[in-house]
């Protein structure tokens, strides 16, 4: 799955464009405030099928891919690791139009977070 993602990420490069296959496809502005700090990123969601990949780019060459990601409809779940930390974040939302609202799981603590869609 890397590989298509790279072969993707390289294709939006190029054409600039990410044809949209389901709601969830597309590149996203992502907040989220926890007890470990806070998190603002670009996410890129791409579906395949039930699968989600992607990853979250935090900027100065910080970037953490999604693991385990899967969707339903307009529901998603997928894994973060966050790097310099042993620590995985267990990811859930809904979107719905250009938004969505999720819960982050991590170290026995929760955290709210949301998403725009990126112009």
């Amino acid at each position: 799955m890397k590989k298509s993602l790279l072969m993707l990420l390289g294709l939006m490069m190029v054409t600039g464009q990410l044809w949209a296959q389901s709601p969830v496809d597309g590149t996203w502005n992502f907040a989220m405030t926890s007890p470990m700090g806070s998190v603002n990123a670009k996410v890129l969601l791409v579906t395949d099928g039930t699968s989600l990949i992607g990853e979250f780019d935090l900027g100065a060459g910080r970037k953490w891919p999604i693991e385990e990601g899967l969707v339903n409809g307009n529901a998603i779940s997928f894994k973060v690791t966050r790097d310099g930390a042993a620590m995985t974040y267990v990811m859930n939302a809904t979107i719905e139009g250009d938004a969505a609202k999720g819960v982050a799981t991590a170290m026995g603590s929760t955290a709210e977070w949301t998403m725009t869609r990126a112009n």
